[in-house]
């Protein structure tokens, strides 16, 4: 263990200063880098979430657990039943994902959806929504589910399962940038 340890450390002591501070401007350059990856795409998609990804077995077979969904908001196409959308439940942090069962377009424009995850036996009124909520509007949905990936978001369901494992990946990835000498 001590000489693990010491293997991470010693590279840090002989760097010189100024290779130190190189080094970290790189970690934050790439990290803003990431930052402005995902804004471009929240921009590109209309949606606050570009990409989530699935975290439950509600929606299999179409989706499977870790897949990862790429969305899109078009506010102006109205809703279809069949159409896979993702949406948020005031009091829910997790966003959901499931297909439309029922649409309601009023003529004032106002949309009133229900949901329904193809792997469950009752729609979404019966403890997926808020305590008395009946319908979704449209302020709840985050997008529409345009494509996927399969499974590619595994690594964020084990991180969130095991929230240690996040830490310790980020602690490597910044020791790997900051030690890490360029020729």
């Amino acid at each position: 263990m001590q000489s693990a340890i010491d293997s991470i450390v010693l590279p840090l002591r002989r760097m010189h200063k100024r290779q130190f501070i190189t080094q970290a401007l790189n970690f934050g350059m790439i990290v803003a880098s990431a930052l402005m990856i995902w804004k471009s795409l929240m921009v590109y998609s209309g949606s606050e979430s570009p990409i989530v990804v699935v975290l439950s077995g509600s929606m299999e077979p179409a989706f499977q657990r870790g897949d990862l969904l790429f969305l899109a908001q078009n506010e102006v196409a109205p809703f279809r039943v069949g159409e896979i959308i993702v949406f948020k439940i005031e009091g829910k942090d997790i966003p959901i994902v499931h297909r439309i069962l029922e649409v309601h377009e009023k003529p004032n424009g106002d949309v009133d959806i229900l949901t329904k995850g193809d792997n469950n036996s009752h729609h979404d009124h019966f403890g997926i929504y808020a305590q008395g909520q009946q319908w979704l509007s449209r302020k709840h949905v985050i997008g529409r589910v345009e494509g996927f990936l399969p499974y590619v978001g595994m690594m964020t369901i084990l991180m969130n399962d095991y929230p240690q494992l996040k830490f310790a990946l980020i602690f490597v990835l910044g020791l790997f940038v900051i030690t890490n000498k360029e020729q």
